[in-house]
């Protein structure tokens, strides 16, 4: 019996703990259950690492043990971190960032959508139910993610026909930075959940027509807030209720039965994100019939098709993630429910 070895370095300490640990039990699930590879390999030897305080260290650890496949961290700083690292191909499935592009990163297999997306959703529904709304008041942390995203609001806007006013602060500075929002009709705000978290009471004192979060897409984030979270949006990678039906790979009612059998609760959507990078690891390798990394990018390159994650293609200019399509949530009566896009909407946009 010959075994693939797959290496996962991950953040399984620390405070994005719990969704490196999500993406271990989902890379697992595929280990164990779902990774139908093709001769001579008979299953998957998987060894999960923590990133620990130096991403570095642990990805020279994890290649010193010789992995045929490499799955990369949680989040967009570990993520770049590891891709600088080393030149092997590392499979992103948690990392949002557009920086993980073509061509400064050629090794990287990008599985999820690019943060430059996660607003554009917003932006299509608010114009698709109310014509007349114009204006836009993003505030953005001036980090890379924020940033990142703030590119494509600015490109959306454009396409879409609204007037955006910028404002950005310094990371752990967003509270006092809030009163300098002009009050639009639609706020988007993008930060670390913390400063989301901080400056989201004194941003909610106005009543906007929309408002957005990129903390309001995750289940925990904005718990603090209460009754005030009810009506915002937020952007979503995945959510099982909206799942496709995939022409690779189990289904969505597998995939959180599986979860719950080991975890008790209902995967989030790192879980998912990792299973699927199983999952279309594995077909690469069942369409090359190789390992090797140049065999694994031509064959990713080439792959068109749905997981329970949603669509995967790469884009072959800049090496992003183009098929996958970001869900847009809205909170109705203290639960996310997807309004946008409209094929896989569970309840139309409230407005205020």
């Amino acid at each position: 019996m010959t075994g693939l070895r797959a290496a996962l370095v991950t953040p399984l300490t620390g405070p994005l703990a719990p969704f490196g640990q999500a993406c271990a039990i989902g890379l697992s699930l595929w280990a164990k259950h779902a990774a139908r590879l093709p001769p001579p390999w008979m299953g998957v030897e998987l060894n999960v690492r923590d990133t620990g305080s130096d991403v570095r260290t642990s990805m020279r650890a994890a290649l010193n043990e010789q992995p045929d496949l490499l799955f990369g961290p949680y989040g967009s700083h570990m993520m770049l971190a590891a891709a600088r690292s080393c030149k092997r191909v590392i499979w992103n499935h948690s990392g949002a960032t557009s920086q993980l592009s073509r061509p400064e990163f050629p090794q990287v297999i990008n599985v999820l959508s690019p943060a430059s997306t996660y607003f554009t959703g917003v932006l299509e529904a608010v114009r698709a139910f109310d014509p007349g709304t114009a204006t836009v008041s993003l505030f953005h942390t001036a980090s890379g993610f924020g940033q990142d995203v703030a590119m494509g609001v600015a490109s959306a806007a454009v396409s879409l026909k609204f007037e955006v006013e910028v404002v950005a602060f310094e990371p752990g500075h967003a509270a006092e930075a809030a009163s300098l929002v002009p009050h639009t009709d639609i706020l988007l705000v993008a930060g670390s959940f913390a400063d989301e978290c901080a400056a989201a009471p004194s941003l909610l004192k106005h009543t906007w027509r929309a408002a957005a979060f990129v903390g309001a897409g995750v289940e925990e984030v904005l718990v603090p807030l209460g009754n005030r979270r009810e009506g915002l949006l937020g952007p979503a990678q995945w959510i099982a209720s909206a799942a496709p039906q995939p022409d690779e790979g189990p289904d969505a009612d597998w995939f959180v039965t599986k979860y719950g059998a080991v975890t008790g609760g209902e995967p989030p959507y790192p879980a998912a994100q990792a299973f699927a990078a199983g999952l279309l690891c594995a077909r690469c390798l069942r369409d090359s019939g190789r390992c090797e990394d140049t065999a694994q990018l031509a064959a990713a390159y080439q792959l068109v098709c749905t997981t329970l994650y949603g669509a995967f293609r790469i884009n072959a200019l800049n090496g992003l993630q183009s098929g996958h399509q970001m869900l847009i949530v809205q909170w109705q009566n203290g639960r996310r429910r997807v309004v946008w896009p409209p094929e896989q909407a569970e309840r139309p946009l409230l407005l205020r």
